[in-house]
């Protein structure tokens, strides 16, 4: 699980690892109703910040992130995420798989 550092009571930082893309695509895929719009966000914005450094705020997409956190990111003023580019090529790679199912979902 993500581990999540309070700073202070207006910021934290968020260290994830591959493990974690791989929570959150099989949490995408076990509830892949209530993530398909997520899915498709991230195949297609991603490949834009090539393919690490997403924002998932900038999207309307984090309910998926947020989701393998003990806290509520949006409590706080500032957040900063470490993660190895492994996470999100594995989160990509994941999504990848997941979209075509997604998208029979949204259309």
């Amino acid at each position: 699980m993500a581990a999540v550092e309070i700073i202070d009571e207006k910021t934290i930082k968020i260290k994830v690892t591959v493990d974690d893309a791989i929570t959150m695509v099989k949490e995408a895929a076990h509830h892949l109703d209530e993530y398909a719009s997520e899915i498709i966000t991230i195949y297609n914005k991603m490949p834009e910040f090539d393919y690490t450094y997403f924002c998932f705020y900038a999207y309307n997409s984090a309910k998926l992130f947020e989701k393998m956190l003990s806290i509520d990111p949006k409590e706080y003023l500032s957040f900063s995420l470490d993660a190895p580019d492994g996470f999100f090529y594995a989160l990509y790679g994941g999504m990848c798989g997941l979209y075509d199912q997604a998208k029979k979902l949204v259309s």
